[in-house]
Formats: C-alpha cells, sequence, structure tokens
C-alpha cells in the first residue's frame, strides 16, 4: 500500500449520522458458503483470525446446515473449537446459523453463545431454501429461538428477500413487516434485513425501515445486510445509516451470494464499507490495511482476485 492509500480518505463528516458503526462479518460464512470449491478447515480458521485481528468484533464463523445442503461448510463441528484463541485477541462474538433444533443441538454441543436463524419474506424463497411456507418456517423457528434465549445465547434473525424476489419479483413492503415483527415476537434480539438479490435503492430501504418503526419494529435492532448486483451497496447502506441504523453485514473482500438464488452477486465488500465510513468519520475499530492483507490473503487460496474495489485499490492488483 503506498503513503497515498494510508493517508486517503479524507474525513469529512457528515451531520447526523451514528457515531460508530458494528459490522456484522459474514465472509466466513455466507461469503465462503458460495464458493464451488471447499476451503480447508485450516484457512478458514486462519481467516477468522485474521479478522479479529483487524479490528472486527462480530465474525460469523460457520453453519450448521445440513451437510448434504451446505458442502463447503460440513466441517462446523471441525472449525469452530479451533477458534478459542480468537477470544485472546478481543472481544469477539462468534454467532453461527442454525436452521433448526437439530442445528442448535450441534451449536450448543460445542459451546456457541450466539447464533442465527434464516427466514425469508416470500414463499417462493422459503420454499426453495427452507422446503417449506414463511409460516411453516416461523414455527420451525419458534423452538429454536426459545430454546436458545433460556440459554442465555443471543439470537440474530435473518430475513431474505426483502426488496425484490428473482421468482416473485418487488416483494411489497408490508409483507417483509409480517414476517419482520414475527421473527421478533419469537424473541430474536437483532433482525438483518437482506436485500438478497441487490435489487434495493435507497428510497427503498427508507420506506422499509419506516415501515418497519412504525409497526414496533425499532431501527436499534436492525441490521442491513446489501448484495452489490446493481452497485447499489454502498448508497443504500448509506440510506440506512441516514435512518439511524448502526449494525450493518459485510464480507471481507465482497464474497459471497445466494446458493438459493443463482442472480446474487457477492455481498458488500467489508473494505468498500470501511472506507466509506473512515471517510465520514465513523468508527468501526477495523484497521483497513489489516483488513485488505487478509483479503487478498484469501484470494491466494481461492486462486483469484477480490472483487473489492478498495481492495484491488489498495493492493495494486488493479491499475
Amino acid at each position: 500500500m503506498t503513503d497515498t492509500g494510508r493517508t486517503l480518505p479524507m474525513t469529512v463528516a457528515e451531520p447526523g449520522l451514528p457515531a460508530r458503526v458494528r459490522i456484522h462479518e459474514v465472509g466466513a460464512r455466507d461469503g465462503l458458503q458460495n464458493e464451488k470449491a471447499v476451503v480447508p478447515t485450516e484457512v478458514k480458521a486462519e481467516f477468522i483470525r485474521r479478522l479479529a485481528v483487524a479490528g472486527l468484533t462480530t465474525i460469523e464463523a460457520t453453519s450448521f446446515v445440513h451437510p448434504k445442503w451446505v458442502p463447503q461448510l460440513a466441517d462446523a463441528e471441525r472449525l469452530f473449537p479451533m477458534l478459542g484463541d480468537i477470544a485472546d485477541v478481543g472481544d469477539v462474538e462468534l454467532p453461527v446459523l442454525v436452521p433448526n433444533e437439530r442445528g442448535l443441538d450441534r451449536a450448543l454441543s460445542l459451546g456457541a453463545r450466539s447464533i442465527a436463524v434464516f427466514g425469508s419474506a416470500t414463499e417462493t424463497f422459503a420454499a426453495r431454501n427452507l422446503n417449506r411456507t414463511v409460516d411453516e418456517s416461523l414455527a420451525m423457528f419458534e423452538p429454536v429461538v426459545a430454546r436458545a434465549k433460556a440459554d442465555g445465547m443471543r439470537v440474530r434473525g435473518y430475513l431474505s428477500m426483502c426488496f425484490g424476489d428473482p421468482w416473485e419479483g418487488p416483494v411489497p413492503v408490508p409483507r417483509v413487516v409480517r414476517v419482520a415483527r414475527a421473527l421478533r415476537d419469537l424473541g430474536c434480539d437483532e433482525l438483518s434485513l437482506g436485500d438478497t438479490i441487490g435489487t434495493a435503492t435507497p428510497g427503498h430501504v427508507r420506506a422499509l425501515l419506516s415501515a418497519l418503526n412504525a409497526a414496533g419494529v425499532p431501527t436499534d435492532v436492525l441490521g442491513v445486510h446489501f448484495h452489490d448486483t446493481y452497485g447499489q451497496a454502498l448508497s443504500n447502506t448509506l440510506a440506512a445509516l441516514q435512518h439511524g441504523v448502526t449494525t450493518v453485514d459485510a464480507s471481507a473482500g465482497g464474497l459471497g451470494g445466494c446458493p438459493y438464488a443463482k442472480s446474487a452477486t457477492g455481498n458488500l465488500a467489508t473494505e468498500d464499507l470501511v472506507w466509506m465510513l473512515d471517510g465520514l468519520g465513523i468508527e468501526t475499530g477495523v484497521d483497513l490495511g489489516e483488513l485488505t492483507a487478509t483479503s487478498v490473503w484469501l484470494a491466494g487460496h481461492l486462486g483469484r482476485p477480490s472483487p473489492s474495489r478498495t481492495v484491488r485499490a489498495l493492493s495494486h492488483e488493479e491499475q
């Protein structure tokens, strides 16, 4: 990285934005689950350790979905015990995705303290991803969330297809609000609003957030999860920040997509997000240089360059 890279971007704060944003890093789970090749367990563990060293404090580690459905994460039982030393790096939370009670049992047996369930705002995606209707999936989550909360765990509810669905088209805001309220009523501490195929625009983001607030879902329990299919992820993130959202999902190097929605491209790159937040004077605790080096390192293991514009600019992968 050049001296220019170290001194830019210039910080110019914008009134009305949060002072600090918590980045929910999803690269090790949502990113790697969409890779064609299976990444060795030791590489995954080192990737997570490097993310923690870079200053990320919420790093989604893996998924306890049946290996038949997500073979890239079939090593969850082997990986999670390898992450114990990450606690020495700092106060790092390592949430895991669980689809049902069997997944919860597996997570509990390994000492996981934070989980996420994965719902859908649309019926078609619920059928393809969970083999259930939306309401049947909520019923499946109910005992999972209840048991996790009784055990003192933190529970996040992912809500996919909040803005557009490749089979159903635009998703009505009231439909998203209904499912979000249901997840909240189950006991989820936090909801992540997913733009799974990347069709959201800033006005749509503001409309959904306002509708959720009107329905009794406060902004401080909401996170946003944008994909960059149409180049809108950062502008949508800024709209969410202007509304008061302080939790943003991102994936180191821009890894990921969705194995059940082929039109979904990569997640918002964590480096691109940090560059924007640094420029706005918003604290994240993340060292952009360390993070960029981590994504370059992982790209070497994946055998292809990172799609993140910031990673390419700072590492001279793109001239």
